[in-house]
């Protein structure tokens, strides 16, 4: 299914559901209803059984520049509370992504900036266009880090280097993003769909159940101890080894062909 004409356009085909910024004339700025849609649509395809990788990624020219401040400065005459917005969208659209129970890829067709990157950093993986870049933009308008940004940022480049992206907000070319680790995989823009759709297929035939227990066990682990990761990943590990997925790669070994995953 697909909805056009909206700021946010989601799309289901096979199993995996694509979801894209569709506000090219403002690079997919985010106004209200563009948080709205995004929540929106990132909640059906956590619930959609059926979907089972999600790619994130946006039209024209960015991939999303974060706050549309001409709607922030409005707020901030009319005396309404315009940083609501933070508890109100950018932190339940952040758990959406990281919380997936499923994997998420971003599509990085250009620019991403302020909660535009974080969205990027919160995917599990990121692949970008050689158009792509960055841009951390928190301090440059008087802001702190929004949207997982101080979370993921550090686990991505290091306490030191998100401090010095933080106090710097300058473009951050797609090589030295590479370099950096911000981003798994550069590939030409005219081929980024193409590829990005390839590997989302991929994920989305494998076993879903495992994978959403590695990505909620490496969350878990970022945060506790050695002793209580252990304990999660014996949970982790029984629920999995109670999956169809888990019986079908066994049988699957010991016949000596290839696994037909249904991530069940």
């Amino acid at each position: 299914m697909e909805s056009g004409g909206e700021p946010v356009r989601y799309e289901v085909t096979g199993a995996v559901a694509t979801v894209t910024f569709n506000r090219p004339d403002a690079m997919n700025a985010l106004d209200v209803p563009t948080k709205e849609a995004l929540l929106a649509a990132l909640r059906s395809a956590s619930a959609d059984e059926s979907v089972r990788a999600v790619v994130l990624t946006g039209t024209g020219r960015a991939f999303c520049v974060g706050q549309d401040l001409r709607e922030h400065i409005q707020k901030l005459n009319s005396g309404d509370p315009p940083l609501s917005t933070v508890r109100d969208h950018y932190n339940p659209i952040t758990l959406a992504i990281a919380e997936m129970p499923k994997p998420t890829i971003a599509a990085l067709n250009g620019v991403a900036a302020g909660a535009g990157a974080a969205f990027a950093f919160a995917c599990d993986l990121r692949i970008a266009a050689d158009t792509a870049s960055f841009t951390l933009a928190f301090s440059q308008v008087g802001l702190s880090a929004d949207s997982g940004a101080s979370w993921t940022l550090p686990r991505l480049v290091g306490t030191a280097k998100a401090i010095e992206l933080l106090f710097n907000p300058q473009k951050i070319g797609v090589r030295e993003a590479s370099s950096l680790g911000l981003v798994n995989e550069v590939v030409p823009a005219d081929r980024l769909a193409e590829h990005v759709a390839a590997l989302a297929e991929r994920l989305a035939a494998g076993p879903t159940v495992s994978y959403a227990a590695l990505k909620a066990s490496v969350n878990f682990g970022a945060s506790h101890s050695l002793a209580e990761t252990l304990e999660f990943e014996d949970a982790m590990q029984t629920k999995c080894g109670a999956t169809a997925d888990h019986r079908e790669a066994v049988d699957a070994f010991l016949a000596k062909r290839a696994p037909d995953f249904l991530g069940k």
